[in-house]
């Protein structure tokens, strides 16, 4: 029998599809064996600042109502790496000294999350713990990204979060990085190169975006976003954008947001067929955004991490050949932190001595 992507077809998997009717059932098997190889590396979870909030969750036990992440349903979805994002929302402008503070607890709380849960989650570093991880049955989980605004006019602070296991850094709403980089803001992208921290261009102004991809010598990616061009959320990234990502070899990470993407698996499928026109496949990756509690609208078959392998059907049936959705979930994130390690390599060979 020929395989699924290569037979005709009108409907996906949708949400007026769920549950998978049986026609899809291949699809979904086609996916598990995916996922056990090539499992997601998310490249957005909330968590830290949830737990932070309402520390009672007990993330260790299946179907927390009050919170839409927890371990059995990352180990249900295939997910084998996350990135554990640190930022706080913003809702109204706080001291460089307290967004530092708020920041290190941030990074506390992450820690403690997988002192935890030692035999879940392992602290990774590089590319190599990402795999070291995952062959030792771990959830490799990246620390980040911090916010940009938290440096002002000294790099001391990311060398302080550096040293602390942060290798993502979120220039958004930092004053070096609003109407354009400023003589400053080249520092910290060429600081970040050197440290192998990577830039999370999500919710830069489009252009600011562009300027940050062609500044910086690793690659960039976008954490969670969406296409603009099917969606005009102002933090859904603009085919322009999407151009300069693939231009710089970056990483744009679809969410699973209603108010970006729409309310059904179908509608992220669209933006993942977008993201990937557009910028190709070895720039489309997967940063849900999970990690909320249940205020938070999801697309339906899309609710928490368990339905992956639903998202990976759809796009089996799609016609997604098998080697892109490989990337899609683990080969393009890990090229992503392996290029930022070799740049870093690079950089610190040609540094002298006494700098």
């Amino acid at each position: 029998m020929a395989d699924l992507q290569d037979e005709p077809h009108s409907v996906g998997i949708g949400a007026e599809d769920l549950p998978a009717p049986t026609v899809v059932t291949a699809a979904l098997d086609r996916a598990a064996v995916l996922l056990s190889e090539h499992p997601v590396a998310d490249g957005c979870n909330t968590l830290v600042w949830t737990l932070r909030q309402s520390p009672y969750h007990d993330i260790d036990k299946p179907g927390d109502s009050g919170v839409d992440t927890d371990l059995p349903r990352l180990r249900a979805g295939g997910v084998g790496a996350q990135f554990w994002s640190l930022l706080t929302p913003p809702p109204e402008p706080a001291a460089a000294d307290q967004l530092v503070s708020d920041t290190l607890e941030q990074i506390d709380v992450a820690l403690a999350l997988m002192r935890r849960y030692p035999d879940n989650l392992r602290l990774a570093l590089t590319a190599d713990d990402m795999v070291d991880a995952r062959n030792r049955g771990r959830i490799a989980s990246f620390l980040g990204p911090v916010p940009g605004r938290t440096l002002t006019d000294s790099l001391g602070a990311l060398h302080a979060f550096h040293a602390l296991g942060v290798r993502i850094l979120a220039p958004a709403g930092a004053p070096w990085a609003q109407e354009g980089l400023t003589a400053f803001g080249h520092e910290v992208v060429k600081e970040a190169n050197r440290l192998a921290i990577v830039l999370d261009l999500t919710g830069c102004d489009p252009a600011v975006a562009c300027q940050l991809a062609g500044a910086s010598k690793s690659p960039v990616i976008l954490s969670n976003t969406a296409a603009a061009a099917l969606n005009p959320h102002p933090r859904n990234a603009t085919d322009e954008v999407l151009l300069a990502l693939r231009a710089a070899n970056g990483l744009a990470m679809v969410t699973f947001e209603t108010a970006r993407t729409g309310d059904s698996l179908h509608a992220v499928a669209d933006h993942l067929d977008h993201v990937r026109a557009v910028a190709g496949p070895e720039c489309v990756g997967l940063g849900a955004a999970f990690g909320t509690e249940p205020h938070n609208p999801r697309p339906a078959g899309l609710t928490d991490p368990s339905g992956y392998p639903l998202l990976i059907a759809e796009l089996l049936e799609r016609g997604w050949p098998e080697t892109d959705i490989a990337l899609l979930t683990w080969g393009n994130a890990q090229r992503v932190i392996r290029a930022a390690e070799f740049v870093s390599r690079a950089a610190q060979h040609r540094r002298p001595k006494n700098s």
